[in-house]
């Protein structure tokens, strides 16, 4: 696929994986509703192709966006399968165009990106799809099919670069798709190949060749709207980050340093994935943790999705879409699947020591899922200057979010450090990410 491979040569290169069940199945209503929206199907709620209950008016698609912030801002959506310009782009979008087939969507589109002025484009191919339906991605019609449409992404990069302005206007260029396909045909499962997905991204300040591990298909409407102009507003909630915004965290300097499976014998024996040893200033307290278990989540363990997700499918871990990269899990039904001592999984993850600057408020957040399938608790607990840990939330039932906790600082307290306490009898699983305590402005 020579286009598209010059367009990671030239550009970003990110695969990620998508939810599965319960959230929802790897199927193309949800998939385009995420990359349309930039938040996960239990925000804009398409769980299927028949758009049931659509929550478009709290997370309309981002040329609706766009046109939001200036009418005058032309947008233009041309796809071949239907519901992308009927139902996925909203009416606000000044053209929606049904190309028919991928030859219709493509010339449609290449005549408008060539001899008109549109500010924002999005097309979509099918037929890629429509091969792996039919012969599964292992066969012959998928690689033909992956051919064609690498050829049509050129055709439409030609009618962009044939532009008589080109030369003074600047362009983004992203390219992505909705879901996998199984070698045998068809999708909408949990396994690595229907969930696996990529961005791959061209266009000023995308630094050439780069490669990332932490980039998701709802990071794209946000990295669209920057482009154009339009600030992302808190009050959207939207799961994704604009590229030029997103930063690793502590937790993704790990991934040079992962593990191969130890107990975990049903994944591929050189598949890299986890490890206890905790980033800078972070650590485990495993003293109350039996002997035995599971080796690989004997205690918080950092781990990407690719390895612990896979370690057992079907238990709701292909639910965690918000944690990026290396992030840390507390699984107690894992570690319980082997002999260990008496007593329960209690592990504590412990943060670093934050400086605080005088001001009152401080800002906790930190993305978590947390699954109950059996007795469990989750606390996270605050201690300033040393001293005693004060709780802040508790977690009993389920939660999947990006947490934003307000904490009163006592006065004069210098420093404070995190801690998250996980506890359970074969029951599920803690996922916490991106942790980070925002101090504002110290009074003058």
């Amino acid at each position: 696929m020579p286009h598209l491979k010059q367009l990671m040569a030239k550009g970003l290169t990110a695969r990620s994986n998508l939810y599965a069940s319960p959230m929802a199945p790897t199927v193309s209503g949800a998939g385009w509703s995420s990359v349309a929206t930039g938040v996960w199907p239990d925000k804009h709620n398409v769980k299927d192709n028949n758009f049931t209950a659509p929550n478009h008016a709290r997370y309309p698609d981002y040329a609706t966006r766009l046109e939001t912030a200036d009418p005058a801002t032309s947008t233009l959506v041309v796809g071949t399968w239907s519901p992308i310009p009927q139902i996925v782009f909203g009416a606000k979008t000044d053209l929606r165009i049904a190309g028919g087939d991928d030859e219709g969507t493509t010339a449609k589109a290449a005549d408008h990106l060539a001899h008109g002025n549109p500010d924002s484009t999005f097309v979509h191919l099918d037929e890629v799809d429509g091969a792996g339906h039919s012969s599964g991605s292992a066969g012959d019609a998928y690689l033909k099919a992956l051919h064609t449409a690498d050829a049509q992404v050129g055709r439409l990069l030609d009618a962009v670069t044939s532009r008589p302005t080109y030369a003074d206007e600047d362009w983004l260029v992203v390219v992505t798709a909705d879901h996998g396909h199984t070698p045998t045909g068809g999708h909408g499962g949990n396994t690595p190949l229907e969930r696996g997905t990529f961005v791959i991204a061209r266009g000023k300040g995308i630094v050439p060749g780069s490669v990332r591990d932490d980039v998701e298909i709802t990071d794209i409407a946000p990295t669209v709207l920057r482009h154009e102009g339009v600030a992302t507003d808190p009050a959207w909630n939207l799961d994704g980050t604009g590229l030029a915004e997103l930063q690793p965290d502590a937790f993704d300097a790990l991934r040079g340093s992962l593990r191969t499976p130890v107990d975990e014998t049903g994944l591929p024996a050189g598949t890299k994935g986890w490890t206890h040893t905790a980033p800078e200033g972070w650590s485990i307290d495993n003293s109350k943790m039996p002997a035995g278990g599971v080796t690989e989540w004997r205690g918080w363990a950092f781990a990407t999705d690719e390895f612990w997700t896979n370690a057992e499918r079907g238990q709701g871990r292909e639910t965690n879409v918000r944690a990026r990269d290396v992030f840390a899990v507390a699984d107690s039904d894992e570690w319980d699947d082997k002999a260990h001592g008496a007593g329960q999984f209690d592990s504590t993850l412990v943060s670093p020591s934050y400086k605080l600057n005088g001001a009152a408020k401080a800002t906790l957040s930190y993305a978590t899922n947390y699954r109950v399938d059996g007795p469990q608790t989750g606390d996270v607990y605050v201690a300033y200057d040393g001293g005693v840990p004060q709780l802040v939330k508790s977690y009993r039932s389920d939660v999947n979010t990006v947490e934003r906790l307000e904490l009163d600082v006592p006065a004069g307290a210098k420093s404070a450090r995190l801690s998250f306490r996980y506890s359970g009898t074969n029951s599920a699983f803690w996922t916490v990410d991106q942790v980070a305590l925002g101090r504002p402005n110290p009074p003058s």
